[in-house]
């Protein structure tokens, strides 16, 4: 069994910062690519940010120069520090990682539990 532990997030006013923590533990043979994505009331979940084995990061346009997605590999952490939030960040945020149990096995796709940011204007 794999978990993704979230923490971090809450309630921040505009232009603030914040820091999420994911962590994945369990049977984990090795943690490939590792993700943050979002959902807003009545949105679609999106993709904020991912970042890969070897540390080559992509993210969204719209928090591109604002969130810095990280990871620590010896702990199977990835972090997502946001700064300037901004109203519109405002959103459920879910880690994601593509884990491979075994070796040779197929990797699969595991999620965190969520956590609310709020930004007030």
């Amino acid at each position: 069994q794999v978990q993704l532990v979230q923490s971090g997030g809450g309630l921040v006013q505009a232009g603030g910062s914040l820091r999420l923590s994911c962590a994945a533990s369990g049977s984990i043979f090795g943690v490939n690519s590792m993700a943050w994505y979002r959902q807003a009331p009545g949105r679609q979940r999106e993709l904020v940010a991912s970042i890969t084995g070897g540390g080559y990061t992509n993210y969204a346009d719209s928090v591109k120069d604002r969130f810095t997605i990280s990871r620590d590999n010896t702990k199977n952490t990835v972090y997502l520090q946001m700064n300037s939030l901004k109203p519109e960040d405002t959103a459920v945020y879910y880690c994601n990682a593509v884990i491979r149990t075994k070796p040779f096995s197929t990797p699969g796709n595991y999620w965190g539990q969520g956590t609310q940011v709020t930004v007030s204007s």
